[in-house]
């Protein structure tokens, strides 16, 4: 049984990797600062793998209380590192917070990588790093564009420092995955996302809007040159998201790897825009999304979605779930969530 570190353990995609990790025989770890997150999704978790996870509500920022969790465990085989603020508009308003905490929290764990001989590294990317891209479906090998916003410069410069890192300390080995649009939740209903205050992702926004906890969805710009004006992106199951990361983490431990720091587009190869998400919404719940066009927003790209031979071809790793999927199991997830399936 491997020891695996995951930080951001009680956020989204950690809370979902964390349920695919003990189901594929690891023991973890999860640090989570409870600052974007709850502790109750440890309770989520528990309900649905049978068994409590130790979550360490430490900030990664905070290196020596960092540090105290690596000291309490012996022969780590890897870390899986998502935690990292990701509002694109916050990120707009205050970008030295995102500066500050996705960076400096990196090189803490790199740090301690080393301190405690910590052979292997996944990295939470995004397609973000592409910019507005007129290469579609994107590559591995598309080029970096121009950040649209903070929070992607963050991940730009993340993926850099580690780059760096894994090039001066070549007894390590990392994996760097660039994943498109997360939703859905696991197919239980037991466990998705949990929406904060001022969340902008699209799927839980659909979702409250049918459930009728927000008044109306607001759809950022329908004047784009897009098939329906909307702009479109790549939205992946979080179950084969979670999937990715323990195959990637398998990849590094059984030394499949072709070179010390590899990179992967996570994603379903497939552009779905605003409206096609509604639809999907409207047909996973049997109701009618509420929503008005408004102005462009401030950092979104156009249109992006993923060419994910890489992945197939090295990680045999294929999505599993379609939109329709993803919508099906966001609205159980809401109905539970919100009492509403009682």
């Amino acid at each position: 049984m491997f020891k695996v570190i995951v930080s951001g353990g009680c956020g989204y995609i950690g809370s979902h990797t964390i349920v695919d990790l003990i189901n594929n025989g690891f023991e973890v770890i999860s640090v989570d600062s409870y600052v974007r997150s709850t502790a109750t999704v440890m309770d989520n978790i528990e309900a649905v793998i049978g068994k409590k996870i130790k979550n360490y509500p430490v900030d990664l920022c905070d290196a020596d209380s960092l540090r105290a969790v690596f000291s309490e465990h012996d022969d780590i085989k890897g870390i899986i590192h998502f935690a990292a603020l990701k509002s694109v508009p916050e990120s707009i308003k205050e970008p030295l917070l995102y500066y500050k905490n996705n960076i400096q929290g990196l090189c803490n764990i790199l740090q301690l990588m080393t301190e405690f001989s910590v052979p292997n590294f996944i990295f939470s990317s995004s397609c973000s790093v592409y910019g507005n891209t007129k290469e579609l479906p994107v590559l591995e090998t598309t080029p970096m564009g121009i950040a649209e916003c903070p929070y992607a410069a963050t991940k730009q410069m993340g993926e850099r420092i580690i780059e760096d890192y894994i090039s001066a300390n070549p007894d390590r080995k990392a994996v760097i995955l660039r994943y498109f649009n997360p939703g859905g939740a696991h197919p239980s209903g037991l466990l998705g996302e949990m929406p904060g205050k001022g969340i902008t992702n699209l799927i839980p926004v659909l979702m409250e809007s049918v459930i009728g906890t927000r008044e109306s969805l607001t759809v950022h710009g329908g004047d784009y040159p897009t098939r329906d004006g909307t702009c479109i992106r790549d939205y992946i199951h979080i179950m084969d998201l979670a999937d990715a990361h323990t195959r990637s983490l398998n990849y590094l431990l059984q030394g499949k790897n072709e070179n010390n720091c590899e990179l992967f587009n996570l994603g379903i190869g497939e552009g779905v825009s605003v409206l096609e998400a509604i639809k999907a919404t409207e047909k996973a719940s049997g109701r009618k999304v509420p929503y008005v066009i408004g102005p462009r927003r401030a950092g979104d790209v156009v249109a992006i979605y993923a060419d994910n031979f890489r992945a197939a071809e090295r990680l045999n790793w294929k999505p599993q779930y379609s939109i329709d999927d993803i919508m099906e199991s966001a609205w159980k997830w809401e109905l539970y969530r919100t009492g509403a399936a009682k």
